[in-house]
């Protein structure tokens, strides 16, 4: 692969929903500029993009590969980002290195849930884009229908859609486009441009009416001209849409069928013609010594670079990916990794095509590359120069919100559980891990049930780490709701020394604070010398649980009698007999759990409104209030945690995929008795079960 400098450089992401040929499209592309010999078939698993072995299992893509394609003197980085909605990090890691995306809508689904959520992040870094009406060769496509479904929701957006191309044809009869811009012809084969056919020549002329009105908006001096002349010439035109493609303002619509090459090579035309060099792209920001500091794409620029992919391979080791925003990277250089204060050697420098890997001497500003064998690298780091400090903030990924307890397969996979759930996470940005304080569980949290299944399966294939998966439990909080004491004597004669020790306590309910210890003892009955074990013994058993194996707080504990005996009293004795005078004190306090009450935010399209809302209510929801947003609502609703394990999945089904939402924790409420009594008899069991083993 030859050298190619900034302006010669484009970075496009490839979106859209699930299926809808991202990854056949960009096959085409290698193919079409004899990259590579053969067009490959994910029915085979032969595509470059998908190569990972998990990906071809499922038949579909699971991470986002780099496919530069080398085509008109320009490299153009190709982006496949994955379409599920499980995967959507993947998409935002791609977006954060792109300088443009490719919207692609199926000719037949036209759009759909995975459109809105691309379209969404596309958005939130305010890229150009193009949409590609692809499959244009399947039976039922419809170029005018799909069309005018991408022209609604673009100007829902308050951007205007309008055509670069029309097909050919369509469905088994579709055989080239049409180029609006310079009015040629271009079949199957993408190379020679031919005579557009004669039927098609009046909604040829009216597409580049609209065209031409587009372009004249991009520039007042060119507005001025067509109001003039009515018309501008080609020169002119490519100039304007360039401006307006570029500011966003304007979307053009392309048509393809990226299973059979038609229409490929023009698309990459006008993605050279009209997509941003990293000269022009949307300006990054950094956070440098003194406040933010705009990155130039340029060679001679400090260096600083953000890593956007890691993966971890067995065989090859760790691979960095990362994209230059300024500066310039050569092989065998040392870089600076901002976050973690650490240099790190540029050994293997590479640029990726699928997991073919071509060595690189340099990278320049605004290119991508990938580097092997880094120490402490992460996704999300920022190399720069240790003497010029720059760190390029994260994107913001989607919260994490479905929710497995993980544990591990053998006691041979138990030592390596944090490691291998670390690394995991430290490749993807939309897995998180921690082990909970309160149930004792480690608990993973990912985008959905594909999404943990496939971190997991990675676990077991690349790191040989297995893990079992189950619903996490939920860090209910005993506690009590009024005043009681009770008292309890401990005593064992058994041959040789005894144990004796007695306590009488008073409990109450503490609002302010999670545990008091306190004394009222006078006179001799008691020392004060066995305050600490009983301390310790009622201590133990407020962090188990007293009733139902969750941790207690908010108690004030007083001893205000006991008896001890010379021989036989032992700290041991008062421990015990502290614990267990506790938790006779606590069946008489009104003993009640505390469950976490969620704040959650549901956006859902208005139509799906009613069914959420009443869906809240069968999970004990209480609404707080609605606003709305694009033709969305949004509600905002307390809920317990407990009703919340499975919503992600729910909340699809009931919105057909359109709904999402984010939640926090607000406050502790007390759990209906209804639900308490089967907690605490499940409890029972579980420890009379441990008494008989």
């Amino acid at each position: 692969m030859k050298e190619y400098t900034t302006e010669f450089l484009r970075n496009i992401a490839l979106v859209s929903h699930g299926g809808a040929g991202k990854t056949m499209l960009a096959e085409s592309f290698l193919h079409a500029t004899k990259a590579t010999t053969r067009l490959g078939r994910i029915e085979d698993g032969t595509t470059a993009s998908d190569y990972d072995d998990e990906e071809q299992r499922r038949k579909i893509s699971i991470y986002t590969s780099v496919l530069p394609i080398e085509y008109r003197d320009h490299k153009i980085n190709v982006l496949d980002a994955p379409g599920f909605t499980d995967f959507v990090g993947e998409i935002v890691s791609a977006l954060s290195a792109a300088d443009g995306a490719v919207v692609l809508v199926d000719a037949v689904s036209g759009i759909e849930v995975g459109t809105e959520i691309a379209w969404r992040y596309v958005q939130q870094f305010n890229l150009p884009r193009f949409f590609v009406i692809n499959k244009m060769d399947r039976d039922n496509a419809n170029f005018e229908q799909t069309y005018a479904a991408i022209e609604e929701f673009a100007k829902a957006h308050g951007k205007r859609a309008v055509k670069a191309q029309l097909p050919i044809g369509e469905k088994a009869s579709f055989k080239g486009v049409v180029d609006v811009i310079g009015l040629k012809a271009y079949l199957a084969d993408g190379s020679a441009a031919s005579e557009i056919p004669a039927d098609m020549k009046d909604a040829v002329e009216e597409a580049r009416f609209q065209l031409v009105e587009a372009a004249a908006e991009g520039d007042d001096e060119l507005m001025e001209k067509y109001l003039e002349n009515g018309s501008l010439t080609d020169e002119e035109m490519v100039r304007g849409l360039k401006a307006v493609v570029q500011a966003a303002s304007f979307i053009p619509v392309f048509c393809a069928a990226g299973g059979h090459e038609i229409g490929t090579l023009p698309l990459l035309s006008a993605i050279v013609d009209f997509m941003p060099s990293p000269v022009n792209a949307v300006k990054r920001v950094a956070q440098g010594k003194s406040g933010e500091e705009t990155l130039k794409p340029a060679d001679t620029e400090p260096l600083a670079a953000y890593v956007w992919k890691t993966t971890a391979d067995p065989f090859v080791g760790r691979m960095t990916y990362f994209r230059v925003f300024s500066g310039s990277v050569q092989a065998d250089a040392h870089m600076w990794n901002q976050n973690k204060g650490a240099d790190e050697r540029v050994s293997g420098l590479h640029f990726q095509r699928g997991k073919e890997a071509i060595p690189a001497k340099v990278v320049h500003a605004g290119d991508i590359a990938s580097v092997s064998k880094l120490n402490v690298t992460a996704t999300g780091d920022t190399f720069c120069e240790k003497s010029h400090p720059l760190t390029i903030e994260k994107p913001k990924y989607p919260a994490a919100l479905y929710r497995v307890a993980v544990s591990p397969k053998s006691q041979a996979d138990a030592a390596k559980i944090s490691p291998t759930l670390t690394r995991l996470c430290e490749e993807d940005m939309t897995l998180i891990w921690q082990n909970d304080p309160i149930t004792h569980e480690t608990v993973l949290q990912g985008m959905g049930d594909q999404h943990i299944d496939v971190a997991l399966h990675r676990a077991q294939t690349k790191f040989q780490v297995g893990f079992t998966t189950h619903e996490p439990r939920v860090p209910y909080r005993e506690g009590i709701t009024r005043k009681a004491s009770a008292q309890y004597r401990h005593k064992k004669q058994s041959g040789g020394a005894g144990q004796f020790g007695e306590v009488h306590l008073r409990i109450e309910p503490l609002p302010t604070a999670d545990f008091e210890f306190t004394d009222e003892l006078v006179g001799m009955n008691l020392s004060k010398s066995y305050l600490p074990p009983i301390e310790k013994g009622i201590k133990a058993t407020m962090e188990r649980g007293a009733f139902a194996g969750y941790p207690m707080s908010n108690v004030k504990v007083i001893v205000y009698d006991g008896k001890e005996h010379e021989v036989d009293s032992k700290p041991v004795a008062f421990e015990i007999a502290g614990r267990e005078a506790f938790k006779l004190a606590v069946q008489d306090a009104g003993p009640v759990l505390f469950e976490p009450i969620m704040t959650i935010r549901v956006t859902v399209p208005d139509a799906n409104m009613g069914d959420v809302m009443s869906d809240l209510n069968t999970r004990r929801g209480r609404v707080q209030g609605t606003d709305s947003e694009h033709g969305n609502t949004v509600i905002v609703a307390h809920v317990p945690m407990a009703e919340l394990l499975r919503y992600t999945t729910q909340l699809r089904s009931i919105t057909g995929g359109r709904g999402y939402f984010t939640m926090e924790f607000d406050h502790y409420d007390t759990v209906p008795s209804h639900i308490t009594g089967p907690i605490i008899e499940a409890h029972k069991k579980e420890m009379e079960a441990k008494k008989d083993e």
